[in-house]
């Protein structure tokens, strides 16, 4: 069998504009005479609208879709993913559903069975589970039609399951003879491996070919990689769509291919395709043109800003240093070598007068007490305004440049630099930070090696470091790495690092800053556990360990 794989890039809500992706792709299809065409995950509607599922009218447009598109087809098959009601008298009613029409009409419907609640993940709020897998047999195959989770769940791959049905197994026990899974899978580094192993044990198992689409592009901090894969009986990889973009591949199961063995680069390359991927996405899907970052002269405003000029161009970038009495000189020239490397455009606006106005004007109502924190904290305010007058007056996106050991112990401030419409980095701690641009210079200078050899510090304060606060990052970042993307608690971690003081500091001042973080622009996904909507917990708490 001859099948197209259609990975698109869809926009959620964008019912006319996705529909219109499939049918470009089915025709394209029709044309390279294929058997069958196939499209992601919820691809009518985009993966995952959230609480717009709740809404009929939503609903009814998508069913409306469904069945112009049903109605295009002739003996070519068409699989996309949409949301199908079936209402009896217990139950949601709503499924996430694989599509499957031709002859004009829809011909067959394979509910999602395996609905993910965890992470980000949240389908069982949503949608019912479907209560069958059946095979349906089309040109001589018998397809077993699966949706994204519905494969990961292979008691030949997985040690420890988190289901106890496996859909993809009850398809080949029915006699499918061809798989197909369509996915919108989000992206995290070593994902993309993970997946191509798992699914290799599986086809190679079970003995039967398998066709993987997944989409691509991104939605708000969901990155999707794409990277569709095609493997034979034997569980060889032997087509894969692009990365980070759209693509339409045929895999014809009869055609015997070379085996793909590299499906992942490492991880500096990865993680800069997949920020740029976000951060474009963003901008594109929310009509920004052009973007703007606060350069500070340090090692995290200057990766940002390299992340933007690929995602908009050197063009439609545009930068403000915003030096104050406590700002070194390298801070100012560092950040010029950068604006050169860049060639982007910038401008340079003192926070120092507005800083001694403001104190001024409160100097009676801060009754004579001596400067603290409330001080470093309104220099930073005073640039996040700034930054956001000029957000509102030329239109730029806006993007913050913490990164996320900073977000753990909310070393940000409020309405200060955390102002902004995405956080781009916010998923990689600050140690990564340095590798990433370490990696970014390795044919030649682009961030300044000033800005990497110099110790960070706020410059909220004279002669102020990082670490005058924090532990050293190195060992801050194991700490946290520890804690919230290894579950581990607070005896798992002194056991492996030692320093009980300095953890017991670390965690207390993770826990009581989740309330900066519910208020932090969205962060993109680079690792399996990002801040935001895939970790949870409650912002008043009197939980002690």
């Amino acid at each position: 069998m001859k099948i197209a794989l259609c990975q698109i890039n869809p926009i959620i809500g964008d019912i006319e504009g996705n529909k219109i992706k499939i049918k470009e792709g089915y025709l394209k299809g029709i044309k390279d005479k294929v058997d069958l065409v196939i499209f992601p995950e919820l691809a009518i509607c985009g993966y995952h609208p959230l609480d717009l599922v709740e809404k009929q009218e939503f609903r009814d447009k998508i069913n409306q879709a469904s069945e112009e598109l049903a109605s295009l087809t002739g003996s070519v098959g068409l699989i996309f993913g949409s949301i199908v009601e079936e209402y009896e008298s217990v139950g949601r009613g709503v499924y996430n559903s694989a599509v499957l029409c031709y002859d004009s009409k829809v011909q067959f419907v394979q509910h999602k069975t395996l609905l993910p609640n965890y992470d980000v993940f949240d389908e069982v709020r949503y949608f019912e589970a479907a209560k069958e897998n059946r095979v349906h047999e089309f040109r001589g195959e018998k397809l077993g039609i699966s949706i994204c989770e519905d494969i990961w769940n292979d008691a030949d791959y997985w040690k420890h399951r988190l289901y106890e049905r496996d859909p993809v197994q009850c398809l080949v026990d029915s006699g499918a003879s061809l798989l197909i899974n369509i996915s919108a899978s989000p992206y995290a580094f070593g994902r993309r491996e993970e997946r191509k192993e798992m699914l290799s044990v599986l086809t190679k198992t079970d003995k039967v070919p398998l066709a993987y689409v997944c989409c691509t592009g991104a939605q708000t901090d969901l990155i999707f990689d794409g990277a569709s894969m095609c493997f034979n009986s034997g569980g060889v990889l032997q087509k894969m769509g692009a990365k980070y973009a759209e693509d339409y591949l045929i895999f014809d199961t009869s055609e015997k291919l070379d085996e793909i063995t590299n499906v992942e680069g490492c991880y500096e390359k990865e993680v800069i395709n997949a920020l740029v991927s976000g951060l474009k996405d963003y901008a594109d899907k929310s009509g920004f043109k052009k973007a703007l970052i606060g350069l500070s002269g340090g090692i995290d405003s200057a990766l940002v800003t390299y992340i933007a000029v690929k995602a908009f161009g050197n063009d439609n970038v545009h930068v403000v240093l915003m030096p104050s009495e406590y700002s070194s000189e390298g801070s100012i020239s560092d950040s010029k070598d950068l604006i050169s490397n860049l060639e982007i455009s910038s401008e340079l606006i003192p926070i120092q007068p507005v800083f001694e106005k403001v104190k001024e004007v409160l100097n009676p109502s801060f009754n004579g007490l001596s400067e603290d924190i409330t001080e470093e904290n309104l220099q930073s305010r005073i640039r996040g305004l700034y930054l956001m007058a000029l957000s509102n007056k030329h239109n730029y996106m806006l993007c913050t440049t913490g990164n996320k050991s900073e977000m753990a112990v909310g070393y940000a401030t409020l309405y200060g630099d955390m102002c902004g419409a995405l956080a781009v980095i916010a998923d990689l701690y600050k140690t990564e930070v340095y590798q990433v641009a370490r990696y970014l210079n390795r044919d030649k200078e682009i961030i300044p090696q000033n800005i990497i050899d110099k110790a960070p510090s706020a410059e909220l304060r004279p002669d102020q470091k990082d670490e005058d606060s924090l532990p050293p990052y190195d060992l801050l970042d194991k700490i946290l790495l520890m804690y919230l993307e290894e579950y581990k608690e607070i005896n798992e971690i002194v056991e492996k690092l030692g320093n009980e003081q300095i953890v017991r500091k670390v965690l207390k001042l993770v826990d009581k800053n989740e309330f900066k973080r519910k208020q932090a622009a969205p962060a993109l996904r680079v690792t399996k556990k990002a801040f935001g909507y895939g970790r949870r917990f409650p912002i008043v708490q009197n939980w002690e360990r």
